[in-house]
């Protein structure tokens, strides 16, 4: 069984109104936004759009579910590495890569996004608010390599220019995808 149809059966996977996760799988503590899993379809544009290829590292910044990472390693034989606050999703989401047998591949942690480290990062994933994204700016700046890609769902980092913005309907909505690229460092 497919993980997002597994999920969307467990009642974990939101569909069209793209609801915050139950409850149960949320911590509060330093949460800068609640777990809305990207649709599969952003999800798999995100990737292509990110260009990723075989070896990189995606990293992704508050991982929910580990959909992002799982079809990065899945389709692309990438590393996957994800931080997320809540003790529960890590626990549901390392249970499923475990069970992918892809272990060797997606690495997820507990633990504040503001804290991981991102120099070995080739794509950094997005799903946070604008004002998140702000938090986070000076960090991805100062630690991502040149021509490290960035993609944030939905929402700018504001001040950037993007290499590419697309539209895309899924789950009766429009979602757009902001891909940027790390300039060389001056």
């Amino acid at each position: 069984m497919r993980f997002g149809i597994a999920l969307f059966w467990l009642g974990l996977l939101p569909v069209a109104g793209q609801t915050p996760a139950p409850r149960e799988l949320r911590d509060t503590a330093q949460n800068l936004a609640p777990f809305v899993a990207s649709p599969q379809p952003i999800v798999d544009r995100m990737l292509e759009l990110a260009e990723v290829k075989p070896g990189d590292n995606v990293f992704d910044l508050g991982c929910g579910d580990g959909r992002v990472l799982i079809t990065a390693a899945q389709k692309y034989r990438a590393r996957g590495v994800g931080i997320e606050l809540s003790s529960n999703l890590v626990r549901m989401t390392n249970d499923n890569v475990k069970r992918l047998n892809l272990d060797n591949q997606v690495k997820i942690t507990q633990g504040s996004l503001l804290d991981m480290d991102l120099q070995s990062a080739d794509v950094v994933i997005l799903y946070l608010d604008t004002g998140a994204n702000d938090m986070l700016k000076p960090k991805l700046e100062k630690q991502l390599k040149p021509g490290a890609r960035v993609v944030s769902h939905d929402f700018e980092v504001r001040g950037w220019k993007p290499a590419k913005v697309e539209k895309m309907k899924a789950y009766n909505r429009t979602h757009t995808i902001f891909l940027y690229l790390m300039p060389v460092k001056k």
